[in-house]
């Protein structure tokens, strides 16, 4: 997906906390537009560009800006159209991204029926600090932001505007394996395997039930089980859940999958895209 430009905003003086709802697994964060239109949008770090329904992109007469982009998700491709960006405001916090992106009009799926996303610019212009025990969300000026806590602090690289860490999965059988994952918080569930990891480490063998995932360019088959264990760092989770995906991925190779809402809610989370960096600190 094309990789949001900079963005304008007023300059945080200290950290602006604001509080969100998740539904069906989803992190939504209110924000008004245009001082008038109140909406509810996704947090999604998969998302390479904050988008908007094409309902509110023509209530608040948005001018189409440049070329359209591609949207790749777990069952194909989408194209999208691009508009000047309008003004957010979280309260108080007034961000204008340069550009914004409407999803396509057309065959939009039950899971799409929101107003819209944060997408990367937005984790890339705040460092993003998420309490999922209380529900609130935190945004702090990367210049002046020091973090002081215990949390296991893991490195991030990117593919194209999507953060992916490396870490080792335990197979059944007792196998490691050093893979890398992206981080997905519009995800809703735990763990989403590859089908080219599935069939490598024979995973979808015997393996949990029949089910499916709905995304971006349609739907597609996954087996629905667990894995022993999953080590970031020096953080283990035992027997994190898994959509095993027979056909399709929600990643391309060499990643292996994606990690999602489900195993992140888990802990507090710093995303620190300034520092390569995202911070999980276990709940109390």
């Amino acid at each position: 997906m094309a990789q949001a430009l900079a963005a304008e905003t007023t300059a945080v003086s200290k950290p602006v906390t604001i509080p969100f709802e998740v539904r069906r697994g989803h992190v939504m964060v209110p924000v008004a537009m245009n001082a008038t239109n109140k909406l509810s949008l996704l947090l999604d770090t998969g998302y390479g560009m904050t988008m908007l329904h094409p309902d509110h992109v023509a209530a608040a007469d948005l001018k189409r800006s440049g070329r359209g982009i591609t949207i790749v998700g777990i069952a194909g491709e989408e194209r999208a159209d691009v508009f000047a960006g309008p003004s957010f405001d979280l309260r108080g916090l007034t961000w204008t991204p340069r550009r914004i992106a409407a999803f396509p009009p057309d065959n939009q799926p039950r899971s799409r029926r929101r107003d819209g996303v944060l997408g990367s610019g937005f984790f890339r212009r705040f460092v993003v600090e998420i309490d999922s025990a209380r529900k609130f969300l935190t945004l702090h000026e990367p210049e002046t932001f020091k973090y002081s806590g215990d949390g296991e602090m893991l490195p991030l690289t990117f593919k194209s505007s999507t953060p992916t860490i490396e870490a080792t999965v335990k197979l059944p059988g007792g196998k490691e394996v050093l893979a890398t994952f992206e981080i997905d918080t519009g995800c809703d569930g735990a763990l989403c395997l590859g089908s080219h990891f599935v069939k490598e480490h024979g995973l979808a063998d015997g393996a949990g039930s029949d089910g499916s995932r709905v995304g971006v360019g349609g739907g597609t088959r996954v087996r629905e089980g667990s894995l022993p264990q999953l080590r970031m760092g020096r953080l283990v989770v035992e027997k994190p859940s898994a959509n095993m995906f027979l056909e399709g991925s929600p990643v391309d190779a060499p990643l292996a999958g994606h990690i999602g809402w489900e195993l992140l809610k888990e802990f507090r989370i710093v995303f620190d895209y300034s520092r390569k960096q995202m911070i999980l600190q276990r709940r109390n």
